[in-house]
Parts: structure tokens; sequence; C-alpha cells
């Protein structure tokens, strides 16, 4: 694994634009999701954020993160320092932005009116130039829309206005103001699965543009009772389109395929509906956000709702014939003959629901009849509801942690925490793995507060709106977590009476105190659910009440058990006592008075309140007496009280004003601190035996305390480290809090408010975890690679443990699904190009057509070539043929002559003179270039191959590049044969990917392969830095010798291991063996010449005869070398 892959960071735009960057390890990524990591503020909270994009293509550094700052600012980041590199301003308002997943030095900006386009997009510094700016025009500026329609005529549906659009889209010209509407174009992104197309997305339907000739050649349109779109996201592995619409609902189109039954020239790329997963439920406060999906596997998607949720769906295949209508069009879709880069052997597993391309083949080119369906079986693609995330719903929350872990509770723990929304729901959330546990819908409106009364049981109440007496409903909710039961505590009474300030459950669970506003407060049994007295109407108002943790218990107990001993031993005769064990009278004494006391017995308790004026009251309650205790007299340095805590011997009081009363009841002190910090709301001590941390609530934020030494141990405030305010706290654990805030989040913190985590090794797992990055980093890989090592894991699921445990599938099979399962996807671009040409020269050297870097017009034709999407780097072959198709379809799609110029351009590059005469003749006589193109067809057609016609080509083509006309003078030059000089003069101008693509359709491999090599080492140069990208030219060469260099040179050791292990199981090296033992028989040295040429395999067995002749065979020793195995060492 290579080191980016173990550190993942998040960047987010907060609902207020605010850029934010979380730093985390993939362990805390997929176990510890519950807890918000340390945010790091990269711009200030007033500048907004409308788009972002980490910048994945080059090499220089993992952590640069490109923004959009509003209106009209692109800024690159560090996003681990958080330092701001540069930043560039346009003349337009910026919506958004969008990367050439071909070129990293072209992007598109989505402005206000129209497109920018950038062609010199570097990290190092900014764009020099202002971009090419092109604009888009309006679906009613289009000639379709501006005749009048008949009055009888229906009207156009959507379909027909999209393809009504095609006919003009963008220029170079701003439209007239009577054309132009507001732009409604919701986003802008080019395909990944095919170089120089982009998509621009409208409410109704989806554009496809060639931006070569700035036209649409494709359409998705929906019709008049269809769902608009929201967004759209292209694939990479196949050209398909995940569209989220406004109802929730996500479909999958995917590309048809033209076969050689059908048209050979197709009308329009169509994106045909093969899946779509059920619609949420829309409302006012619920609505689709935005989508996701798998950036390694695409086919996964992730969809998040305005209520906090996210629904995660993941597309499955099944095989079978399909029992639609066959007169709908749709075209089938096959499952592909390969897994992992190979052909899939007869009784090979595999995963099929693995990635997009393991589930469907390759999209059919023009002219390629469709596969046997002996080979393949059609597929049916379905979307499968695997998860739900509920969030949180809009604050505020009132939340309450379940009684804390003891000794005696340690085997049925579960570290519950209750919170109540805004909504009258309960949502009750597992801390461990930080998932929902219970959802409950108890209140009908905003829930207040809670207090547990078990470890399985709740109380909770709510208030509605005052009406115009000041009088509300109020509710108080028992409920059970176990069977979701729920029961109004209060019976019948709550309506129309003041509101509930707070409730207060005692130390033991046995009694309850209801404090209410302008109304006496009220005291319950819970055990019995019975009131025991409601206090006189001349009672205090209370300010703030909190239980002691003192009680009687334990002597209760004591005396019980004493009674029933003594009760025990008066009916049994003192000569039985004698042979009866008294062991077992005391177990029996035991259990009978366990049973009994824990109904039986009413312990007495005692709870402490303040009225107005800060005097402390001190009240007991044992069974149904209620007894008034000792009242002190109010402290003349506090304000009015605010909440109290106590434990133990030390009682805490906090004011309105910031104050904070330290009480040591035993040596009988008090102390008091003012903090500063304004209204005390809330204060609790933390749990645990001898713990004396005070967790204390302000307006501002939060402190922990500690109150034995009296001084404050850590805390946060609002605007100076964090820029949210606290809504309500508790403890989790001893050493962690738990805080709510106004920005819809639950944190869960260290003492220290710091992020905290969990250990994965002491989560109770009830399903397997698939999460390698809990391995060691550098291990990882290798640690998979090796069969052995799979049975003793407990991180594999049981199919990919089947897969990676089959003996038929290779190493190059085992690297590829590995570095996917990984999510690797550096490592997964290698070895699906490695992977493809290890084969393919493996192959070509079985049949002794070709040796590295030798005739690829000889070499067999791939039955499975590379994706279309790795672009320069697939066959000769099979570029050139998607090369033609997609010219033919442009010649369809033009509509002006500067498109038709284009197309004649674009067919003479690829040796298609005879079309390209035909277009050039098309010219209309009044048109200024008719002269020009008309003697330009005379040329193309009467041009021989004589000496002095070539030369004299040559010459002004050469004097037509020297004087700026670089694209003429190619021409020129592809007419007379020599593109490799025209490769070589586009090189030198710095159209390196230009002369890439032409060196690929008109030369050989061999000189295709010295272009292609020189773009490597500039690839490599320092200003360029894509070494990653040199390495996959080089791979598609089969210069494998210097990619095991380069991937030695750049660090990566475990890549480059197994690469030279997979290259010696496939034999490709041979030949550089061969050519190492000739090198050595011309210096003399025979016997490293034998040794080498023993490793050459049967290319050697000429030169061994030829070394040996005469001598009456081999030596011993030099078979012996032969049999050893080859390592990585021996072939360096």
């Amino acid at each position: 694994m290579i080191p980016y892959t173990v550190n993942i960071k998040l960047a987010a735009r907060t609902l207020t634009g605010t850029l934010n960057l979380q730093n985390k390890t993939a362990v805390d990524w997929c176990v510890r999701h519950f807890l918000i990591p340390t945010v790091l503020t990269l711009v200030s909270p007033r500048l907004c954020v409308t788009d972002l994009e980490w910048l994945w293509n080059q090499d220089a550094s993992r952590d640069l993160l490109l923004a959009v700052h509003p209106p009209n600012y692109i800024v690159l980041w560090n996003g681990d320092t958080g330092t701001k590199l540069w930043k560039k301003s346009y003349a337009e308002n910026i919506l958004s932005f969008s990367f050439d997943p071909f070129d990293p030095s072209n992007m598109a900006l989505l402005t206000s009116e129209g497109i920018v386009f950038i062609t010199d997009f570097s990290h190092s510094k900014p764009p020099s130039s202002a971009g090419k700016k092109v604009y888009i025009a309006s679906p009613h500026a289009s000639p379709a829309h501006a005749k009048p329609a008949p009055a009888a005529a229906p009207a156009p549906t959507g379909a027909k206005k999209a393809l009504n659009k095609v006919k003009v889209l963008i220029t170079n010209e701003k439209p007239t103001a009577e054309a132009v509407t507001l732009n409604d174009c919701l986003q802008l992104s080019y395909l990944p699965s095919k170089r120089n197309h982009m998509l621009l997305l409208y409410p109704r339907e989806i554009l496809i543009l060639d931006l070569e000739l700035s036209q649409t050649v494709g359409v998705v349109a929906i019709e008049r009772s269809g769902v608009p779109f929201t967004q759209v996201i292209p694939c990479a592995q196949r050209d398909a389109l995940y569209c989220l619409h406004e109802n929730g609902c996500i479909t999958l189109r995917v590309c048809r395929s033209t076969s050689a039954q059908e048209e050979a020239s197709p009308q329009e790329l169509v994106y045909d509906l093969r899946s779509q997963c059920d619609a949420i439920r829309v409302t006012k406060t619920v609505r689709p956000y935005r989508m996701v999906i798998c950036p390694v596997n695409e086919n996964k998607a992730a969809l998040m709702v305005s209520d906090g949720r996210v629904m995660l769906w993941e597309l499955k295949a099944h095989t079978g014939r399909s029992a639609a209508n066959p007169s709908s069009g749709l075209s089938p879709l096959y499952s592909p003959v390969s897994f992992c880069g190979a052909p899939l052997g007869p009784n090979q597993k595999r995963i099929q629901d693995l990635c997009l391309n393991s589930m469907i083949g390759q999209t059919l080119l023009g002219g390629e009849a469709p596969p046997p369906s002996s080979n393949q079986q059609e597929v049916q693609l379905k979307f499968l509801l695997t998860g739900l995330l509920s969030g949180l719903p809009l604050p505020p929350f009132a939340i309450r942690m379940c009684p804390p872990l003891t000794t005696k509770n340690i085997n049925h723990y579960q570290p519950l925490l209750a919170a109540g929304t805004s909504n009258g729901s309960v949502l009750v959330y597992n801390l461990t793995s930080g998932l929902l546990h219970k959802e409950l819908s108890v209140h009908s409106c905003e829930v207040r507060g809670l207090e547990w009364v078990s470890l399985t049981s709740f109380l909770s109440f709510a208030t509605s709106s005052p009406n115009n007496m000041g009088l509300v409903r109020n509710e108080l909710q028992h409920v059970d977590l176990p069977t979701g039961r729920c029961f109004a505590f209060r019976g019948e009474r709550g309506t129309d009476e003041p509101p509930i300030e707070m409730i207060k459950v005692s130390h033991l669970k046995q009694y309850l105190v209801v404090v209410f506003r302008d109304k006496p407060l009220e005291l319950w049994d819970i055990r019995t659910g019975t009131l025991l007295r409601e206090m006189a109407k001349n009672f205090p108002t209370v300010t703030a009440l909190e239980w002691s943790p003192s009680h009687n218990l334990k002597s209760l107990k004591k005396k019980q058990i004493a009674a029933r001993e003594a009760m025990a031993r008066q009916t049994v005769s003192d000569a039985e006592q004698i042979s009866v064990e008294s062991s077992v009278i005391s177990l029996l004494q035991d259990a009978e008075s366990k049973s009994e006391t824990s109904q039986a017995i009413s312990a007495r308790e005692h709870f402490v309140f303040t009225d107005t004026d800060g005097q402390v009251y001190h009240i007991t309650v044992e069974g149904n007496t209620v007894k008034d205790g000792a009242r002190i007299p109010p402290d003349g340095s506090m304000g009015s009280i605010a909440c109290i805590a106590w434990k133990g011997d030390t009682l805490v009081l906090g004011d309105v004003d910031g104050n904070l009363n330290f009480w040591d009841l035993k040596a009988r002190l008090s102390r008091g601190i003012p903090t500063h910090r304004g209204w005390v709301k809330k204060i609790r001590f933390a749990p645990g035996k001898g713990n004396q941390k005070l967790l204390v609530m302000y307006t501002d934020g939060a402190e922990v305390w500690d109150t034995k030494e009296v001084q404050m141990v850590s805390g946060i405030r609002f605007g100076r480290n964090v820029n949210y305010r606290i809504l309500d706290i508790d403890w989790c654990t001893s050493d962690k809090v738990v805080l709510a805030s106004d920005d819809g989040c639950i944190r869960v913190l260290e003492m220290a408010m710091k992020s905290a985590s969990y250990r994965m090794d002491e989560q109770d797992l009830t399903d397997p975890v698939w999460c390698p990055y809990l391995l060691l980093p550098r291990a990882a890989e290798s640690w998979f690679l090796c069969p052995e090592t799979l049975s003793v894991s407990p991180w594999f699921l049981s199919d990919m443990k089947s897969v990676l445990q089959d003996p038929e599938l290779s190493l190059l099979q085992r690297c590829l699904l590995v570095s996917r399962l990984f999510g690797d996807e550096s490592d997964l671009n290698f070895w699906t190009v490695a992977s493809h040409y290890l084969q393919l020269f493996a192959q070509a050297r079985q049949l002794s057509v070709t040796t590295e870097g030798g005739s690829e017009e000889t070499r067999p034709p791939s039955q499975n070539p590379l994706d279309i999407c790795h672009d320069i780097l697939c066959e000769c072959s099979y570029f050139q043929k998607f090369q033609l198709d997609r010219v033919h379809l442009q010649e369809v799609k033009r509509s002006s002559y500067e498109h038709t110029k284009k197309c004649a351009d674009q067919l003479l590059l690829l040796g298609q003179t005879d079309r390209a005469v035909q277009l050039l003749l098309e010219t209309s006589a009044d048109n200024p270039s008719y002269y020009c193109d008309s003697l330009k067809a005379c040329l193309v057609t009467t041009i021989t191959s004589s000496g002095p016609s070539q030369c004299t080509i040559k010459l002004v083509a050469t004097n037509m590049i020297a004087n700026g006309k670089l694209a003429e003078g190619v021409q020129l030059l592809c007419l007379i044969d020599k593109a490799a000089d025209a490769c070589r003069y586009l090189q030198t101008y710095g159209e390196w990917n230009r002369a890439a693509w032409l060196a690929k359709v008109r030369l050989n491999a061999a000189e295709s392969s010295d272009v292609l090599k020189r773009w490597a080492e500039h690839l490599c140069s320092p200003q360029v830095n894509q070494k990653s990208k040199a390495i996959l030219v080089l791979l598609s060469l089969g210069c494998f010798y210097k990619v095991a260099e380069m991937l030695h040179s750049m660090r990566y050791f475990d890549r480059a291991a197994l690469f030279i292990e997979a290259c010696l199981k496939s034999g490709v090296m041979e030949a550089a063996f061969l050519e190492y033992a000739r090198l050595l028989r011309s210096l003399g040295l025979r016997e490293g010449a034998a040794l080498w040429a023993s490793r050459a395999g049967s290319a050697g067995e000429q030169l061994m005869e030829e070394l040996f002749r005469g001598e009456g065979g081999v030596p011993d020793a030099v078979l012996g070398d032969d049999e050893v195995e080859v390592g990585p060492e021996s072939a360096e």
C-alpha cells in the first residue's frame, strides 16, 4: 500500500459555506463514525465556499484542495497546513468547476452566463490567462423555438424540447438579450469514460457535449410527467450515468451499444434507463440533498437526505434473460468475460458485484458483433438498500446518558444515550458503535428533558406552545426500551397548566420530583406510579433542585436480613439445626430476603432545592412520608441559583451571574469562584466512586472542573476555539463528556475537550467487519496477497475469502483484486494496465510474433480490450476504432460550416481522405472558405508519394508550423505519411496530448513507441511531476524494466517486488534474458551467457546449443543453476 491511502481526509462544505477539513485515519472513519474529528477551519466563517475538490491528478502532494469562494475566486489550499497557496479571480461569478480527468491542466468553470475553459491550470502557480469563455444558448433560443407553433399543434414534450436544443448550444458570441433567459444549468462535469466529452445538467434534460465539436451529441430527456433531475455523476468504468431526481430516486442510465446488426453510424448517444431505486417521501422539510458514488467500484451510492438520513444503495447484477418487452428498444447487457483483468476460467470463482465493470461488459463500438450467448449471459441490474444511517433532526436537543457502568450491571450494560428532539421523538444511540439503537415517537411537541429510571427505561417530558393564558399541555411519558411501551406517567394530568421546568429522579430511582414554572412541585413514587404529595400553593418557587446521593438502603437491608435469620432459626429445632448446614440456611435466607426487600423496602432519600432568594431547603422522603428539614440562608455573594449538583460530601451551586459555590459538607466549608462566563446553565458530576470532576455548561461554552482542587481542568468557548453553541451536556463515561450543539451534532469528547475514540477490539460486533485499514499499513497488502494467511484472517467475508483462496486466481488477478478491495485508486490503475499488457505481451511471446517493443500489428488482438476510459493507454486498433466511431457521430451532429471543417480536419488526421474530400466539397459557393476548401480537396485527391511533391509539401508544412499554423502544417505532414515528424513538431510546441493521440491513430508500433517514450520522459520532468501516469504509459509500451526502476525510485518497494514477480511468471522478461546472454557471449563469458540463456526458456535453447556445440551437452552446473527459482533479486 502506498502511504497516502492510510490517512484519509474529508473536505466538507457546511450549510453556511464554511470550508472545514477533517483529518482522520481510516480506522476512525470505519469504526468511530459516531465521533466528530478535529475540524481545521481553513477560511473565515464569513467567507463562503460553493465548490471544492482534491487535486488527485498530480504527484507533488496529496493534500492540495481547490475551492471556489464567491463571487469569483478560486483558491488552492494546502489541506495539511491550512496555507493558501495561490488565489485567482475571474470576471464572472463562479458557480462550480470540473477537472478534465484526462488532462490535469484543463478545467471548466460554470459561471452565471456560460462556461470558462482553462487550459493552463497548475498546482505550482495560478492560471495566467483568463480562460476561453463560451456561452450556453438558452433552451428557448434555438431556431426551433423561435418559430411560432400552430395553434392546433400539441405542446412539445420535454424530450422534443431537448432534441431542439441539440441544434445550437455553445457559441463564442453572447446570445441576444431577447433570446436569453435565466441560465438554469445546474451542473457541468467532464465524462471520465471518454476524453473531450462533457455533460450539462438541466432540470429536465442532460446534454452530452463533444468539446472538439462544441456540439451536443447526446441527450437524456424526461417526459412531462417525469421527475426533474437535481444531480448526475458520470462513471469511468462504463459509459453510464447515476442520476438523482427531486423525489430522491436514483437511476442508472447506460450508453446504448451500436452493434453490427444495427446502423453503422449512430445518430446520437443514447443512455437507456437500466435500474432505479425507490423514491423517498418528499415534504417541505424532507428532500434529497446530494448523492455520492464509490469512486473505486462505482456500484454503491449514498444519498444524503435533509432530515439527516444517509441511505446506502448497492447495485446488484442478476443473470438470466430479460422479461422486458422486446419492442422497448433496449439492447441487452452482457456479463463480462473476464475477472480482475484476466479471462474467466470455467471453474474459477469470482465476485460478480465487486464493481461496475465486473457486472456488465464493455459497450460495443460501431460495427462490432455482439458476443456469443454461450460465453456471456444477459444481466439485469437492480438497486438494493443495504444501509440506512439515521442522523439527528434539527436542533435543539435534550440529551441524557443512561446510568453508569458498575460491577453489578457489567454483564448486561449498554452505553445508551437518549436524545430528545424538536419533533417529539426520542433517539437512543449506542455510543460503542455510534449507531441508532431505537427511534421512538413519544411526544407531539419538542422534548424538554429526559431522566433514566433504569438501564432500560426512562422518563421524558415535553410542553406545547402556550395559549392566551400562558398555559400549556404537559406530556410526561414513561418509555420501556425492550418493548417500546410508552404511557403517560401522570395519567390524565397535564392539560392547561403551567409548563414543566424540570424533572429529577432520585439516586435509587424510587422517587420523582416534577418542577413547574408557576406551580408547586409534585413528588411521585416511580415504582408504583402514584402521586406522593402535591405541595401547597404557598410552597416557595423552585429555581434549582438536586437529590442527595446518601440514603439508608444498606442499613434497611441489614435489618431485614437479620430479622429473616431470626425467624428461620425459630422455625428450625436445635437437633435439626445441627444436621443442616449453616451455609444452606444462609443461602435460602439470602434469596428470600433479596426477593422481598426489592419490593418492600422504601429507603429514605433527600433532596435540596433553592428558591428565588437563594435560600436552600432540605426535604426528606421515606415511603409515603415527606418531611421538611433544615433551611440554610442565602449566600450574599451568590445571585439567583440556577443549578445544583451533589456527590458525596461535595455540593456545588451555580447562579445566573456565572458564580460557582463549592460546599464541603463534611468540613462545613464553602468557597465561591467567579467564572465571569455568564449564566451557569447546568452542572453535572462525573460517574465513578471518588471521581470529583464536574462538567459546567454556560451560555457560550462548557468547562470541566476538579472539585477537590477547586480549579478548572479544560474548557471550550464559542467564537474562540469552536463555532457552535452548546445546548445540553452530560457525562458518557467517567472521563468522556457528550455535548449537544446548535449545529445539529452530538459530540463525544475527552475530558480535555478533544475528540474521543473507541477501540475496535472492545466493540461487541454482531456482523463481520470488512476493514483492511485496521492492519499495519506496510504489511496489509502483502498479507492479503498470501493465501496461507487468509484462513486466520477475521476481516474477510466468506465470498471474499473463497475467491482469494482459489488456486486458479493468478498473482496479477490477486493484486488487482486486493487493490480494489483496499480502495487504492493508484494501485488499481497500475495493476489494471499492468495485468492487461503483461498478458498481452506474454501471449505474443508464446506465439513468437513479437518481443518487447516489437511490432504490434502482428500481435494477436485482445478479446477483452482495455476500457476506453484509459484513452491513450488502449491498444492502437481499439483506440482507432473508437476514434472513427466518434468522428462518424460528429458528422451526423454537425450543423454549421465550423462543425464540418472540424470533422474534415479530424478525418484527414485519421487517414480517412475520401470522406474528408466529400466534406470539403460540401462548402457552399458563397462561403469565404469555398476556394480554399476546393483547393484542399484537389490536393488531397491528387497527392502522390513521389519525391519532389513530398519535399515541396514538407517544406510548406514546415514553414506553416514556423509561422504559427501548427494544425495546418500537421495536416500536410499526415497527408504525405510523415505523421512521425508531425508528432515531433507537436511535442516541440508543447502539444503532448495531441502528439500522443496522433501517434496512436497513425503510426506503427515502433514509431508510436518512440513518441510515447518521449511523452513519458516529459511526464517525469519536475515541472509536470506526473510519474504515476508515465509509468502507465511505459506499461502500455512493454517497457517493464523501466517501470520496475521507476517504482523503485518512487519508493514503491512492495509494488515493484510484486510487479517483477508477475513479469517473471508471465515470461515477458525472457527476451531480455536472451539479449543479456548474447552480450555476455560477445564478452567471452560463456558460463554466464549459458546461465542467462537457460533462464530465457525456449528462446534460449538455440543459444545454449551454440554455446556447447560439440561438447556433448550442457554442463550440470548450468542446469542446476537453471533449476533455481528466480526471485526479484536475481532478476535485478
